[in-house]
């Protein structure tokens, strides 16, 4: 467990006894998967701005996409399943720009833990792995 040395009054770690120690909570690992919709766009754009997005956003699994749609899934390390949900719905956004993504909307959005993740598939639920890795059509 990470702990994080109490600073008080501009003082460092160093300056005082370390039994004043708060506990940080852990993050945890959530999987993502966003959906996103709009108009048509050139699947070839489409492919090129999801390839543009993985490399911006490194832990990006996998996308599929087609000219009105796309599916990214990935995994996300955050404090709760708020954070991880908050940094999902600014990632299309944020990134529109950079990656040239088409200006659609956010139409889904799946956040569940890992232990949730690897039980609906123990039980033959949900997606499967991502495999390929990559950006794939539908």
């Amino acid at each position: 467990m990470r702990r994080l040395a109490s600073v008080e009054g501009g003082k460092g770690p160093a300056a005082g006894p370390t039994d004043n120690r708060e506990e940080q909570p852990e993050s945890r690992l959530w999987h993502v998967t966003l959906s996103v919709s709009g108009d048509p766009a050139p699947p070839a754009d489409v492919r090129r701005a999801l390839e543009q997005l993985a490399h911006d956003h490194p832990f990006l699994l996998t996308s599929r996409y087609a000219a009105d749609h796309a599916e990214i899934r990935y995994w996300e390390e955050a404090l709760d399943l708020r954070d991880a949900a908050a940094v999902a719905l600014r990632l299309w956004g944020e990134h529109r720009r950079t990656a040239q993504l088409p200006p659609w909307e956010i139409v889904g959005l799946e956040v569940i833990g890992r232990e949730t993740y690897h039980q609906r598939l123990a039980e033959g639920h949900g997606p499967a792995p991502a495999s390929p890795v990559g950006v794939h059509p539908f």
